[in-house]
């Protein structure tokens, strides 16, 4: 298929297919609160609600990616949005706990098609800046979902009750798959049914390993994402010992995925200028700086909400210039593989942000000094993994 300019509505559809899991994932948060004590459940099995999901979210896009680049994009992104339509369908109509956790994974298992092929289908649509503009539009998206899907979640909650909010994720699903059916275009396979699906999934693995730039690439956003999800677990932490209560610490939090969106933005309109080796040094630069800067300001003794929250602005800068043309080169070392490419990273980021969340309690946080530690160590990986992808990765347009 020819590659297409960046047009207004497929870019919007294909930014609402990316985001439908992220929304899915994070919409019932705020109804969490309240669901040990309707279904009389302990927090932990509460809890398991958002792990099945999340373990389903990143594990279906191994089997996504390749059954994309074997059987065709669109088929794939519409059996996922029609599997995760009936699982909040299931999780609305949930009479206890365990049914709301199994209906929460099939949730899962459904959203993570629209994350996985969306990125393989900016591969297939886009070339050169344009497709680490577009992979810039989508870091906007994303770091816009998570507040903007609690806020609406907790609202809707209150309002109708914390069943609705499986029902407007089921019509998000409904209007999706029809948008999928009728705004996007098909590409042709690119991996020929010639042998066993299974075969041929372990075969695009097996051809993505020999890549040494593609571990490296998904080193680097794994890393990134581990960073953001242990500041996610640690910043409540470190905000009440700064005597932040539960209604000021969303504002604080805040300082790091809004400055995302700016790097994104300013990674969308520098891509045409500088290459993508430069963004994602500019990237790991800024993120390192705000780490440190926080760091200096904890082991100087400020400890204030400000001087957590405000260096890290740079960390948001330097993530959104990092993660687009970090996507861009995950998916187009080998363009045939673009889904199971896609697949890989996914996986890892749900994986390696997982033990960064993980991680935060295994240290005290009266204060920011550990938590920081721990961000730096996690980007200095992300930073050794940009430094071995310097050395290995062969010149991209």
């Amino acid at each position: 298929m020819p590659h297409l300019p960046p047009s207004g509505p497929l870019v919007a559809n294909l930014l609402a297919q990316l985001a439908f899991g992220l929304l899915a994932m994070t919409i019932c948060i705020p109804s969490m609160q309240q669901w040990g004590a309707i279904f009389g459940a302990s927090q932990a099995s509460v809890q398991l609600t958002f792990s099945g999901y999340v373990v389903a979210y990143g594990g279906l896009q191994l089997i996504y990616g390749p059954l994309s680049d074997r059987i065709g994009r669109k088929a794939v992104l519409m059996a996922g949005l029609a599997l995760a339509g009936l699982g909040s369908v299931a999780a609305a109509l949930a009479p206890d706990l365990t049914t709301l956790t199994v209906a929460r994974v099939v949730q899962g298992a459904g959203s993570a098609a629209g994350m996985v092929v969306g990125r393989a289908m900016v591969q297939d649509l886009f070339q050169g800046p344009q497709r680490t503009r577009v992979m810039a539009y989508v870091g906007m998206a994303m770091g816009l979902c998570p507040p903007l899907a609690t806020i609406v979640g907790g609202n809707i909650h209150v309002r109708l009750g914390w069943q609705a909010n499986f029902v407007v994720i089921a019509a998000l699903a409904a209007v999706l798959l029809l948008a999928a059916w009728r705004g996007l275009p098909d590409p042709p396979p690119s991996a020929a049914a010639t042998s066993h699906w299974l075969r041929a999934l372990l075969q695009a693995y097996a051809r993505l390993a020999r890549e040494p730039a593609f571990g490296w690439y998904v080193a680097l956003l794994a890393s990134t994402t581990a960073t953001f999800y242990a500041f996610l677990g640690g910043a409540p932490i470190v905000l009440g010992s700064y005597g932040v209560g539960p209604d000021g610490i969303g504002y604080y939090i805040m300082a790091v995925p809004s400055s995302y969106i700016v790097g994104n933005y300013l990674a969308s309109h520098l891509a045409h200028r500088t290459g993508e080796r430069k963004l994602m040094l500019l990237g790991t630069a800024a993120t390192l700086a705000g780490i440190v800067l926080m760091l200096v300001l904890g082991l100087a003794g400020w400890k204030t909400a400000l001087a957590f929250a405000l260096p890290l602005t740079l960390l948001g800068i330097g993530h959104g210039l990092l993660v687009p043309p970090a996507l861009a080169g995950t998916v187009g070392l080998v363009p045939a593989l673009a889904g199971s490419a896609a697949a890989v990273a996914g996986l890892m980021q749900q994986l390696m942000g997982a033990v960064g969340g993980y991680a935060v309690g295994l240290f005290s946080h009266d204060g920011a000094v550990n938590l920081g530690w721990l961000m730096l160590g996690l980007s200095g990986c992300g930073a050794l993994a940009l430094a071995m992808l310097l050395r290995t990765a062969r010149p991209r347009p």
